[in-house]
């Protein structure tokens, strides 16, 4: 990578921009790359999907990165709580209780995020106006900045991420958990053969106490999470694979197999992914109230599939805080967040109905975490944005394929160029 400058930035910011001068501080990390040619090319901030993302490791080899540079430079942002931020862990609610760790946690949210990209901006870019890319959540955070700071903005590209800026929980699961069980079937279309393996290794971890490397017990229930890769584009062959060396004798899983599950659905980098999970749909007042389960609870469990085992997918349930090793500390916290009824806004819908910053965004048709056509509606409420619509790509399409980037960027300047 000698065709690159790398500048690293840390900035000290308040722990809480509501209340910045109560003491309380943690760091902000971000990595600017730039190509040696073009160190003063345009700034593109990217913001990472989660929640709970550390912003990506540039490596070689012809990504959508390598693409950006071509006409950008990056900012790659840790958000607050990941990476080289101060990061949320275990030992960081030690001896809190469950609700002050919950007010904790809940400033780790979006409007705190963009209150630190705005400071970053400020401090370290001379308070210039600059472009954003947001890949799935960060798509979310898309919408949050130009609703607050429109002004810091002079494009923004989007890519999987186009969300309802007038978000509820349970309507979100009420579309999304078909898609999961839409997925589930065309799993078990493509692995006929998956369907017989994975009831065998469910009547093993029901009728044994089987336990992964954490000392965790394997459960049914756990193992359905694993279809919360269904929505990345190698998702069912990581699947099958995964199911094709479970066992290494009739009757007993293999230590290989136990290993990648435990791994797959433990959460000691990223325990953000699952506090946060519903707090991103949470805009103003109204408690979270576990959204996922009930949704699941008022469709009678899982949708049928035409396979013996159903999947869940980006969905978090109480359980997973008592059965989870990585969860476990973060139980009560867990459940003083589901009940919090007193959440900051989100979104500001009057400046996003008057938005006048260029974006353009990708959308997956057959996306599995986010709504399409919620997509499509945010896309004819916010004013200059420019929808294109495929089904060329699941939810990873930005990883697969860099022309993704190039194309937004290219829509942006024929319909005028940034502001």
């Amino acid at each position: 990578m000698r065709d690159r400058l790398i500048r690293d930035h840390t900035v000290t910011v308040p722990l809480d921009w509501s209340s910045p001068d109560d003491g309380r501080t943690l760091e902000v990390f971000a990595r600017e790359v730039a190509h040696v040619d073009r160190p003063e090319a345009p700034v593109l901030v990217f913001l990472q999907g989660g929640p709970g993302g550390k912003g990506p490791r540039p490596m070689p080899g012809g990504d959508w990165i390598d693409e950006a540079l071509k006409t950008h430079r990056l900012l790659l942002l840790d958000q607050r709580g990941t990476g080289r931020s101060t990061r949320v862990e275990r030992a960081s609610i030690a001896g809190m209780g469950g609700d002050e760790a919950a007010a904790y946690i809940r400033l780790f949210r979006a409007e705190q995020i963009i209150a630190d990209l705005e400071h970053i901006r400020r401090e370290e870019f001379g308070g210039i106006r600059w472009q954003t890319l947001g890949q799935s959540y960060g798509g979310f955070l898309t919408l949050t900045y130009l609703s607050f700071h429109p002004e810091a903005l002079s494009a923004s590209y989007v890519t999987g991420g186009l969300t309802a800026t007038d978000p509820d929980p349970v309507e979100i699961y009420r579309r999304t958990l078909p898609r999961v069980a839409t997925k589930t079937a065309e799993f078990y279309r493509r692995y006929p053969q998956d369907a017989d393996t994975i009831a065998r290794v469910v009547e093993v971890v029901e009728n044994d106490d089987v336990r992964l490397p954490s000392g965790d017990r394997l459960s049914a229930r756990r193992l359905q999470t694993l279809g919360i890769d269904f929505g990345m584009k190698p998702g069912f062959e990581r699947l099958h694979w995964l199911f094709d060396e479970a066992f290494s004798r009739p009757g007993r899983l293999s230590d290989a197999f136990l290993a990648a599950v435990d791994d797959a659905t433990q959460y000691w980098g990223n325990p953000l992914y699952a506090l946060l999970q519903e707090e991103i749909y949470a805009d103003g007042p109204g408690a979270t109230a576990w959204a996922a389960q009930r949704v699941r609870d008022e469709r009678g469990g899982l949708p049928a599939t035409d396979g013996p085992m159903p999947f869940t997918g980006e969905m978090f349930f109480p359980w997973m805080f008592d059965e989870i090793a990585s969860l476990r500390p973060f139980r009560d916290a867990a459940h003083a967040l589901a009940a919090a009824d007193d959440h900051p806004r989100l979104y500001d819908r009057a400046q996003l109905a008057r938005n006048e910053v260029p974006v353009a965004a990708a959308m997956y048709y057959d996306d599995m975490y986010v709504d399409f056509h919620q997509a499509e509606e945010t896309a004819r409420f916010v004013p200059n944005t420019h929808l294109w619509v495929t089904n060329e790509y699941e939810h990873d399409g930005l990883r697969q394929d860099p022309r993704i980037i190039r194309a937004l960027i290219d829509r942006v300047v024929a319909e005028g160029g940034p502001l």
